[in-house]
């Protein structure tokens, strides 16, 4: 066949995979009915993938979870079990390389993950040594948005690698659950992981598995990269000495072997070619596109299907699928979605300085009715204090003075922190998003604690002073409804979301 014939072929194919069985069929021979040959491929082809089935869908290690045990149940590590220093707590993951444990550290007493490298990696001496000096390379790396790893553990025949436990959720889960970000909180996103991935190139370790199941959202809201302990290196850019490696494996850390996410994986990474930071530059445009959309940019309706856009199609751009993000942002994320190496960022340093440049040359929303409510609550924290100073000095109860305490102190605590706010507004507009969901459930519950307490004051006074009661309890009224109703108004005019 042509040229033009198989390019007829692939089109076809990808069309009818999205197709049920039935309607596939009939579809390609409605499309192909001038071409007999074509049609005849595409058939054989959707045959082969039938049979094929999805075995790429799920990890092998979800499907077969024993796979890793080969046949021995001992190759597992039970809680209470103790390893070297460390002593079990429960099993918290599974992959391709190895098992994940909570545990305990004796030495230090502190809490630490631990993955137990699978037998199959650490058999050979050459890999074993290579896992070591990746490892050694890894635990060097020191950016708050990477996950620290403290120590490699050779115990007996078993290889450990104990790192830093991060307790928080997902990229995955907050993808999942249906709620996509606003635009503020997908450039913070992006640059808190473009930022850490830049410090690991800086050394030139490349990740090579980057996905939202291996970052994590603490509970401050701040990134970690997880799963950098078995990243490869480049040892010219790290010092580290290593001969058996030749310039076109560089960064391949099992000579012959595709590591990784295949859903995440650059184009030279399905075919076989050297990894470099250009491939976790395509990693993160992925993972990012799916953050801000929800949507693989390479969706399809299968694994084998999906690989073959990564190789052949382009993404639709991100802006036109997910209009709520910002241009510039939008810009960067299809370059590093290109498909030759050469036409992305060359490491994620580049990314940083590009959404930098976004943040400073894109126009601001109408911050005005944002400041104005933060200073105007503010106010009104003095006036609720006021007002419960004075009734204390009139009535003089052990009741009205703890509800000055709780005025008191609750418009101190609240006051500082949207006074945080506005000086993060202004200063470092890029942490904004993420200390605005940091504070965001803390503020709410001071501020209707505010409330309820000048409210008890009105209530108090009502007897005596029924007209300033009532003015006490409207104040009250409307800090709770400032809180409830007006903050999120404010927030999403100022920044696309209530949050």
């Amino acid at each position: 066949m042509t040229a033009d014939q198989w390019r007829r072929v692939r089109e076809l194919f990808e069309g009818a995979i999205d197709r049920t069985p039935e309607e596939a069929a009939g579809w390609v021979d409605r499309e192909a009915a001038g071409d007999s040959a074509v049609r005849a491929e595409v058939l054989s082809l959707l045959e082969h993938h039938s049979r094929a089935g999805s075995f790429l869908d799920a990890p092998v290690t979800a499907r077969v979870p024993d796979l890793l045990d080969e046949g021995d149940d001992e190759a597992r590590l039970t809680p209470g079990g103790v390893v070297g220093s460390y002593t079990i707590v429960r099993e918290i993951g599974r992959g391709g390389m190895g098992r994940v444990y909570l545990a305990t550290d004796n030495r230090l007493a502190r809490t630490v993950a631990l993955k137990a490298l699978a037998p199959h990696l650490t058999r050979d001496a050459s890999q074993r040594e290579r896992l070591r000096r990746e490892a050694r390379a890894a635990a060097a790396l020191s950016h708050p948005g990477i996950c620290t790893v403290y120590a490699l553990d050779e115990i007996g025949d078993d290889l450990y690698i104990a790192s830093e436990f991060v307790d928080g959720h997902t990229l995955r889960e907050e993808i999942a659950s249906g709620q996509r970000p606003s635009s503020d909180t997908i450039v913070d996103t992006a640059r808190q992981l473009a930022s850490a991935l830049a410090s690991a190139h800086a050394r030139g370790v490349a990740h090579r598995d980057l996905k939202p199941e291996n970052v994590m959202r603490t509970a401050d809201g701040r990134l970690k990269i997880l799963d950098f302990g078995l990243a490869r290196i480049d040892s010219s850019a790290v010092g580290v000495d290593d001969h058996t490696h030749s310039p076109a494996r560089a960064l391949v850390t099992l000579p012959g072997v595709l590591l990784g996410t295949p859903a995440y994986m650059a184009p030279e990474q399905l075919n076989g070619q050297p990894a470099d930071a250009r491939t976790d530059v395509f990693a993160f445009g992925v993972l990012m596109y799916e953050f801000a959309c929800g949507v693989h940019p390479f969706d399809a309706g299968t694994e084998l299907a999906r690989l073959a856009r990564v190789l052949d199609s382009e993404a639709r751009p991100l802006d036109v699928r997910c209009p709520h993000a910002p241009p510039a942002f939008a810009a960067v994320i299809d370059r590093c979605l290109r498909k030759a190496p050469a036409e992305r960022f060359a490491t994620a340093a580049e990314i940083v300085t590009a959404l930098d440049r976004h943040a400073q040359d894109s126009p601001r929303r109408n911050l005005a009715w944002w400041r104005t409510h933060q200073l105007t609550v503010m106010a009104l924290y003095i006036v609720a204090a006021t007002v419960g100073w004075s009734i204390k000095e009139t009535l003089d109860t052990r009741s009205t003075m703890w509800l000055f305490v709780v005025l008191g102190i609750g418009g101190a605590v609240a006051g500082i922190v949207r006074g945080h706010l506005l000086f993060t507004e202004q200063m470092n507009r890029t942490r904004l998003a993420s200390e605005r969901r940091r504070t965001r459930r803390s503020l709410l519950t001071v501020d209707l604690a505010i409330a309820a307490a000048l409210f008890v004051d009105g209530l108090v006074l009502a007897q005596r002073t029924p007209l300033w009661a009532v003015m006490t309890m409207a104040v009250a009224l409307g800090i709770a409804l400032a809180a409830v109703l007006m903050e999120p108004a404010t927030s999403e005019a100022a920044f696309g979301t209530s949050d």
